[in-house]
């Protein structure tokens, strides 16, 4: 299964009719369990797209044991809102990025540091390995389950509607939409901006009425959410790349026979794996698409952006508040110091 810039752009059938209510009502009441599953993006994207393919797999190695529902597009509530629900047992598995996940579990942020991970290579080689078992740990203390691999969101660039963003001194007291996460908002007041925290499902309209001036996010998010459209610059600053952790919860997972948790876990860590390559593949090749479309492009250099946020204290505030173990891990991960 290959995932093409025209699957992402325009979606396909296939994936829309496997979204929210895909799974009819019959099939759900001969189902020995029935699990919902939440998110918040498109169906176009692969994060969704995979995830479908995952769902029908389980249902087909369960023989219908299984049954799950996606909800995609933050069709049951925010970011935050969903975090609770999953902890409640309101939905049974929920993705979400690290970042938001630290409002519950602090070090879950650890592989968002600014300017941490120069390349791919160095994601996965610290994610697949120490960086991400300790991560995992953390989120595990939290009563949370968590799946081994974390599927991909890519690295993040800044869009703007005012002018591109080429140094740091073109984030002062630039209005940018940051997710809830204490570790955005830290990054940005560094480079004395002006950060707003904002649920992703609000971002779009936050932007077209100028509440903010910009956001940052991966290049397969400006697309699928059609954020070209309120946005005219978009730079290339690679500044922090974020993830997704497929997250249940842990009542819901405990009753599942061993069988069938065997049955998820292998299919979602396999479908994670996929959708790493369908994103870097889609990021790297929407820089074309998205010119089309009218935005501006700029590449910029990272050092001169490291060096403000070392200069505004923010290595040395979050060195301390993960603690000499988590940033130790970090920096034997990107092979660099950071402080």
């Amino acid at each position: 299964m290959t995932i093409s810039r025209r699957t992402l752009i325009q979606g396909s059938a296939a994936a829309a009719a496997i979204g929210s209510f895909s799974i009819g009502r019959s099939e759900a009441q001969t189902a020995e369990f029935t699990y919902k599953f939440a998110h918040n993006l498109q169906v176009t994207h692969p994060l969704h797209i995979r995830a479908a393919a995952a769902v029908e797999k389980i249902k087909e190695e369960s023989k219908g044991r299984l049954v799950i529902q996606i909800f995609p597009s933050s069709q049951l509530g925010s970011d935050t809102d969903m975090l609770s629900q999953v902890r409640s047992g309101g939905i049974e598995f929920f993705t979400l990025s690290p970042l938001i996940l630290s409002t519950l579990v602090p070090n879950a942020s650890v592989n968002g540091i600014g300017f941490a991970f120069p390349d791919y290579a160095s994601v996965w080689k610290a994610m697949d390995g120490e960086l991400g078992t300790y991560v995992r740990g953390q989120i595990t203390k939290a009563n949370l389950v968590v799946m081994d691999k974390i599927w991909d969101n890519g690295f993040r660039q800044m869009t703007s509607s005012k002018g591109p963003i080429n140094t740091p001194d073109d984030l002062k007291g630039f209005k940018i939409r940051v997710p809830v996460s204490p570790l955005w908002t830290s990054m940005f007041t560094a480079f004395q901006s002006a950060p707003a925290s904002i649920n992703f499902a609000e971002v779009y309209t936050a932007l077209q009425t100028k509440i903010v001036d910009g956001q940052e996010n991966p290049l397969a998010i400006i697309s699928t959410a059609k954020l070209y459209e309120v946005q005219k610059f978009c730079s290339m600053t690679n500044h922090m790349w974020d993830g997704f952790w497929f997250l249940g919860n842990r009542r819901a997972w405990e009753r599942l026979p061993e069988d069938l948790r065997a049955i998820v876990a292998k299919n979602l860590n396999e479908a994670a794996v996929l959708q790493r390559a369908d994103v870097e593949k889609l990021n790297s090749g929407l820089r074309a698409d998205l010119t089309s479309k009218g935005m501006v492009f700029n590449d910029t250099q990272a050092a001169p952006f490291r060096e403000a946020l070392r200069k505004g204290g923010f290595y040395a505030e979050w060195k301390k508040k993960y603690g000499d173990e988590a940033w130790a891990i970090l920096e034997k991960a990107v092979g660099s110091s950071l402080s």
